[in-house]
């Protein structure tokens, strides 16, 4: 058993391995509310695909207003 502290590489993470789409769901939705960490904002840029953020925050945002129109015609209905 050797002494030296094993490496993130030793240990099976690829430092160099895109988001996995739980980081990128989870990097979009903090975009959404700006408490973005500098590292994950580094792990985003350096090895993420562009695309897969855009298609991410379209889908975020058709989340979004779906939800605000829904509860919009949800107080409306019972008021």
């Amino acid at each position: 058993m050797s002494d030296e502290p094993r490496s993130k590489h030793d240990s099976g993470h690829d430092e160099r391995r895109p988001p996995t789409l739980w980081q990128s769901w989870m990097s979009v939705l903090a975009a959404f509310f700006g408490v973005q960490s500098s590292e994950n904002r580094e792990r985003d840029f350096t090895r993420g695909k562009a695309s897969h953020f855009i298609l991410l925050g379209v889908v975020a945002t058709v989340l979004l207003v779906v939800l605000l129109v829904g509860l919009v015609k949800l107080a409306t209905s019972v008021a």
